[in-house]
């Protein structure tokens, strides 16, 4: 950003001198040799441009003196000019080259990342959420605009068509875990989403639909979430109207509203100490002011508000609702050993 501050002001100050120099020099021959205004300035044109067609009529010595100062000052400035438009070009190209080098490796170094394809309402919706919660993540958009502006609110973003197989393949798909379709039309997503599933088969995959028609074909090619913005929009502002309470309890819960208690997901994992500990054993809720409002299994299965006595096993997500640090001791006692 700092060198594209540098080259607009050394573009700005050409364009100033130049404007100063054809001005100065149409003045000069307007009011020395009385000129008409475009033949002062075609004058002044070819003298700073030492294209040497000749003057328009002769000059008289005062006009000479003054056109002999205008030629090395004027020629002076039209190279300099030259030079430094020709500098600030190869200037542009190896930025754009290590540019896009330097986001090669940088995706080159992702495991385990989200994918954002599109950069609109709803992406860039997506992508401040992953942002805020530091997961890794590259924004794919074809549009330079919404590249820049993703770049500028330091996200990794790539200038490409998200639907192509070689561009996924260079942003990491293989290695991805997620990827987020949010692409102009239902058609786009509905080819992005074939696509990714047939280049990772173990990718999870969500979409956005406008037409709701359009959801089971999305689901049918392998997307595992898909929303359709308008609709859920207008369900949620009827909900707020019938259930304002319970509007604002997912408010709080989702966007950190007032409260800092948000609802997470935390996994159990293989060397975790607390295999086979029933809830009510962990001491979640009266040490850590956790709340345990669902079991999702292994096998897919949600258990629904588990009774105390329910016993976790390798591979269970604990859908909790909390307080930051309270999940976080949560997700660490959950992945830590046994003493």
């Amino acid at each position: 950003m700092v060198q594209m501050e540098r080259i607009r002001r050394r573009l700005a100050l050409i364009t100033i001198a130049l404007i100063v120099v054809l001005a100065s020099g149409t003045a000069g021959f307007v009011f020395i040799e009385n000129y008409p205004v475009f033949d002062a300035f075609y004058m002044t044109l070819t003298t700073v441009t030492t294209v040497g067609y000749g003057e328009i009529r002769p000059l008289s010595h005062v006009g000479r003196v003054f056109n002999s100062f205008l030629i090395m000052f004027g020629a002076s400035v039209v190279l300099l000019a030259i030079g430094a438009m020709t500098q600030t070009i190869i200037e542009l190209e190896l930025n754009q080259s290590f540019g896009k080098r330097r986001v090669r490796k940088m995706i080159e170094k992702l495991e385990g990342h989200f994918i954002v394809c599109g950069f609109g309402r709803v992406g860039r919706g997506a992508a401040d959420e992953l942002h805020q919660k530091g997961a890794p993540f590259v924004v794919v958009d074809n549009n330079e605009e919404k590249v820049e502006r993703a770049i500028q609110e330091g996200m990794l973003a790539v200038l490409a068509d998200a639907s192509r197989d070689e561009v996924l393949r260079e942003v990491g798909i293989d290695r991805a875990k997620g990827l987020i379709a949010t692409l102009a039309s239902d058609a786009d997503n509905l080819f992005l989403i074939l696509t990714a599933r047939t280049l990772n088969s173990k990718i999870h995959l969500t979409a956005r639909v406008a037409e709701q028609s359009s959801e089971e074909k999305l689901r049918r090619a392998g997307a595992d979430f898909v929303f359709a913005p308008y609709n859920s929009t207008g369900h949620r502002m009827a909900q707020a109207l019938l259930k304002p309470h319970v509007q604002q309890f997912i408010d709080f819960t989702t966007q950190n509203l007032e409260i800092p208690v948000t609802i997470e997901q935390v996994r159990v994992s293989a060397h975790s100490g607390f295999i086979g500990a029933t809830i009510e054993g962990m001491q979640i809720r009266s040490e850590l002011g956790v709340i345990v409002l669902a079991i999702r299994t292994p096998e897919g299965k949600m258990v629904f508000n588990p009774p105390p006595d329910s016993r976790i096993s390798v591979g269970d997500h604990l859908i909790v609702m909390g307080q930051p640090e309270g999940l976080q001791t949560l997700e660490h006692k959950l992945n830590e050993a046994p003493g």
